[in-house]
């Protein structure tokens, strides 16, 4: 099993997540500059993509449950 079929679906949700995050900074953001993830653009999309990854990992292990 190669590099791309076993984490496919955790890199596909770092890179949604990262736009999600980039997409939030640019039409929500924060307008006063005091809000630590949603004020910068790199925290923002590393933050996006830490949780897309995170969730997307979940959602792509349930086809690797192995039998006892």
């Amino acid at each position: 099993m190669n590099h791309l079929q076993k984490h496919g679906m955790t890199i596909l949700g770092i890179v949604l997540g990262a736009i999600a995050g980039y997409a939030w900074f640019q039409f929500v953001g924060c307008s006063t500059g005091s809000c630590p993830i949603t004020s910068n653009p790199w925290t923002s999309s590393i933050y996006g993509g830490v949780m897309g990854g995170l969730s997307f990992t979940t959602l792509g292990n349930k086809n690797e449950i192995k039998q006892p």
